[in-house]
């Protein structure tokens, strides 16, 4: 980070190119942010699927979660379409994580043990 005289000195506003990016302050049509961002993300990865049952925050509702799936987030989203589908339930994708509703871990690592995901289940 630098020092405080560099900070305050940068460009303040301009319609030049339009809105910036609060990030890397590129015009946000170049940013490029969201890209690294998933690069980062994938390559945090260890290779292991954990597949967990979760009911912290949901007032009791039992939620299964996926992690750790080397897939960037449109392949994650049609994937979660038909996890969900295999399930007969509902969900979403949120940071990188599926969520499924319902207690579905079994029916989960056989679905992802054939697509050749190396899976775990974690948690109770």
């Amino acid at each position: 980070m630098g020092s405080l005289r560099d900070q305050l000195g940068g460009l303040v506003y301009s319609t030049e190119h339009g809105k910036t990016c609060p990030g890397c302050r590129e015009a946000l049509d170049e940013c490029r942010c969201d890209e690294s961002g998933e690069q980062a993300r994938l390559a945090a990865l260890d290779g292991v699927v954990r597949i967990r049952r979760e009911t912290s925050g949901r007032k009791g509702k039992g939620v299964t979660t996926i992690s750790g799936i080397p897939l960037a987030s449109a392949e994650l989203k049609t994937l979660a379409k038909t996890l969900k589908k295999r399930c007969g339930t509902g969900g979403a994708v949120k940071d990188g994580i599926i969520e499924i509703q319902g207690d579905h871990r079994e029916t989960l690592r056989e679905a992802l043990t054939a697509q050749g995901y190396k899976v775990k289940l974690a948690g109770g």
